[in-house]
């Protein structure tokens, strides 16, 4: 991974392919591991940015700097202004949907926006965040770290989905030796404050903006997505049935070809060769597999929107 310092420490990210950026942006208790499969697939047409976000993964985890989101969307127009990045389309998952917000509503330069299982307005943190922020000092062991991360992924996701080597992966920032109060001090900068205020200012937001997320989601339920579409005159909503949190672990094979297509119709302006002029709709349904297994189910969109741009 490359590095970058910004005020508050290093980012490491990833930095694949060529053409107009898109920035991935993970959640926590996770890292941008979450986007290995999505960052090949974007990389053919995109410039693909994908940090850790402070605190978590491979970048700096600081005892003094701020982690809310409110810094870490900071840090991040930080990384983007060191690549010389100033056009950008953003996806964000959980905490970093949230942090995807907050650059869409501070500067004009983010032209599309894809939200996963996102927090959002004043429904956020969780619960199981509000337990991990109570852990006091003398609990905050390696045992309890990966505790954290494991209940993360056995809760969020409905079928255990991730392999062996993924939630290795996932564990790997917090293996011993490494120090694991960053794990703690990143739950207890989540503080719910930033996001509550943009539902009105998102009546504003006129970019293409693509909601997807896992109808069976324990921790941010249904209702917080159609809230969001309410709010954002310019999205589509795409519900996934029989999957949790995790989207991007529990169905790639249906939401990554999904992201592609509406970044390419939405932010790349590419018109499909089946369609020389007018929206281009995407096929909400899982890819063919060559394989013998059970494909993804396929997602449920409202009846009123299209996976385009709205009327």
């Amino acid at each position: 991974m490359n590095r970058a310092d910004t005020s508050g420490g290093a980012l490491a990210y990833h930095d694949e392919g060529t053409g107009p950026a898109v920035v991935l942006l993970h959640g926590f208790p996770l890292t941008s591991y979450i986007w290995r499969a999505l960052i090949p697939a974007l990389a053919s047409r995109h410039r693909v940015i994908a940090p850790d976000l402070l605190g978590l993964g491979a970048s700096d985890k600081p005892s003094g700097a701020p982690l809310d989101i409110r810094a870490q969307a900071g840090y991040v127009r930080e990384l983007l202004a060191q690549l010389g990045i100033d056009r950008v389309a953003i996806v964000g998952h959980s905490t970093g949907g949230g942090v995807a917000q907050l650059l869409v509503e501070a500067s004009g330069d983010v032209e599309a926006l894809v939200l996963i299982d996102t927090i959002a307005f004043d429904r956020w943190p969780t619960e199981a965040v509000g337990e991990i922020q109570v852990v006091p000092a003398d609990g905050e062991t390696h045992g309890s770290a990966e505790l954290v991360v494991r209940s993360a992924l056995r809760l969020g996701t409905v079928e255990d989905q991730l392999t062996d080597d993924d939630v290795r992966s996932y564990l790997a920032p917090w293996a011993p030796p490494a120090p694991v109060g960053g794990l703690f001090r990143f739950a207890r900068a989540l503080d719910g404050i930033g996001l509550k205020q943009l539902e009105r200012a998102m009546a504003g937001w006129d970019l293409p903006t693509l909601i997807l997320w896992g109808e069976e989601d324990p921790f941010h339920p249904v209702d917080v997505a159609e809230r969001l579409n309410a709010a954002i005159p310019s999205s589509a909503l795409g519900l996934v049935p029989e999957c949790g949190h995790f989207l991007p672990d529990e169905a790639p094979e249906t939401i990554f070809p999904i992201i592609a297509e509406y970044l390419r119709a939405n932010y790349l302006r590419i018109a499909h060769a089946a369609h020389a002029t007018g929206p281009v709709l995407v096929p909400l349904g899982a890819m063919p597999h060559d394989v013998a297994e059970e494909e993804d189910p396929d997602p449920v969109v409202a009846d009123d929107q299209e996976v385009g741009p709205n009327a």
